[in-house]
């Protein structure tokens, strides 16, 4: 009998530069009927448990105490009673300023080793963003009311920002203005001065440093510069020397209009009259940007979620699910984690076995890889007609392009965006030399830059989950 419906718990754990915390999300996946190959679809997510908020530890050296945060996300899975092993997906998110931490890579391997079978480690400034769009409920939305919606989350460290339209994340963007970029002590002495602060203090002629009392007339010269340049960089676009200087991603890509503006995160808990004071800037913040929000040339409107937004979403946003035609060999461990995804260009009105390795060898050169060094997932968009000469033509280019790959017994990923992985893996095992290590997959849209982790199969071995992610522990 075939399965039509499947069910999915899934955790999302932030760890940020403020506060920690993770959620629980049940995920529901129903055939899509209205598609050829009738692929699995997130039809539901529904939070089953919003944990706890806590200040994410720091030891003396401004590093991480893994430890009291494994320690602190192993006692809530117990308060949510929640088995590890019952864990089928979820993202570990490591974000803004924590995300550059010397240790962030040592977070996310303990959390993921801990948080359950397949959780993922993903710490980009423009997935935050997206992932923020989504769990703030501003991307659903968009699609519900039919507009195009601004959302900004501000956190500690800094501003995620995205363009929502039709239920969709059209552009996104990230900038360092956050509350904890500037934080005190119990007798008001700064004890802690972030790299975008001093930029701001020097930008307006102030000086102070670590031990320092400040007044609260200071504390809001450098948060008024942090909210103008925001609302700088969220009115597009980003001109000023000092917004260039702060911004982490690229501007934003603006349409014709944006109908309406919201703001999730810590901060945004105090924009919309909650209370909290993390000794830190953040209401100073939030003041000087409900000072300047009527400035914007649309409404602004409180969303379904705010501190929560980055936790909900990378729990109940943050997976993909293969198509239904997958292939695998078996002996393939899952789950596979930080796999990245090189675009292969391959034009079938040119399929031919040169062409193939050459666009095969130019994706790896793009990447300053080496074929057969280390696991990585070709992605194809639309390469060969399901039609069986074409098919052996494609299979044997495959064999031929990764000779390193097969001889040191490195899995062959190979990702297609179109309904053709199950027929493409059985004809490499029929026609070529390539009998193991062997993963076919299929319906995923993919993107240069993108690193995935897959899990293990849901349904007969040939549907995915499948998280999509990017990794900043290499920026300088």
């Amino acid at each position: 009998m075939e399965i039509d419906r499947i069910e999915l718990l899934s955790v999302g754990v932030d760890v940020g530069t403020s506060t920690s915390h993770l959620a629980f999300s049940n995920l529901v996946l129903k055939r899509d009927e209205q598609s050829v190959s009738r692929p699995f679809r997130i039809c539901e997510r529904n939070i089953l448990y919003e944990g706890e908020i806590i200040d994410t530890p720091l030891l003396a050296d401004n590093t991480i105490d893994i430890s009291k945060l494994v320690t602190f996300f192993k006692e809530e899975y117990k308060r949510a009673g929640m088995d590890p092993e019952a864990i089928q997906t979820g993202a570990v998110i490591v974000t803004g300023e924590t995300a550059r931490k010397q240790n962030a890579k040592k977070i996310v391997e303990a959390l993921s080793n801990d948080a359950g079978k397949f959780v993922a480690a993903t710490a980009g400034a423009n997935f935050e963003s997206l992932l923020t769009a989504m769990g703030s409920g501003a991307t659903a939305r968009s699609k519900d009311y039919n507009k195009t919606i601004l959302s900004c989350d501000v956190g500690g460290g800094t501003s995620n920002i995205a363009i929502s339209k039709n239920g969709e994340v059209l552009s996104t963007s990230c900038i360092c203005v956050g509350g904890r970029l500037l934080a005190f002590d119990f007798e008001g002495r700064i004890e802690k001065i972030d790299e975008p602060a001093k930029k701001v203090m020097a930008h307006i002629g102030l000086s102070y440093d670590i031990g320092d009392q400040i007044p609260e007339e200071d504390i809001g010269k450098i948060a008024g510069e942090f909210a103008e340049v925001l609302l700088e960089v969220i009115t597009g676009p980003a001109n000023s020397l000092l917004a260039r200087a702060l911004m982490v991603t690229d501007d934003l890509n603006f349409p014709d209009n944006i109908d309406e503006y919201s703001f999730s995160g810590g901060v945004a808990e105090l924009i919309y009259g909650n209370n909290g004071d993390y000794r830190d800037m953040g209401p100073a913040l939030a003041k000087k940007l409900n000072f300047l929000t009527p400035k914007l040339p649309s409404p602004v409107v409180e969303p379904k979620n705010k501190i929560r937004a980055t936790v909900i979403g990378a729990g109940a946003y943050s997976l993909s699910i293969s198509g239904s035609s997958g292939f695998m060999d078996k002996k393939i461990l899952f789950p596979i984690r930080n796999v990245p995804v090189i675009r292969v260009d391959v034009d079938a009105s040119r399929l031919s076995v040169e062409h193939v390795i050459s666009q095969i060898n130019v994706s790896f050169k793009r990447f300053d890889l080496t074929e057969g060094e280390e696991i990585t997932a070709l992605y194809f968009k639309d390469p060969v007609r399901a039609y069986y000469p074409e098919l052996e033509l494609f299979a044997k280019s495959i064999e031929a392009a990764l000779p390193n790959s097969i001889d040191n017994n490195i899995p062959i990923i190979l990702v297609f965006k179109k309904d053709i992985a199950c027929s493409v893996g059985n004809v490499i095992r029929r026609e070529t030399g390539l009998r193991t290590n062997l993963l076919s997959l299929d319906e995923l849209t993919l993107k240069e830059g993108d690193w995935i982790d897959i899990g293990e199969p849901l349904v007969a071995g040939q549907v995915f989950p499948v998280t999509v992610k990017s990794l900043v522990f290499n920026r300088n």
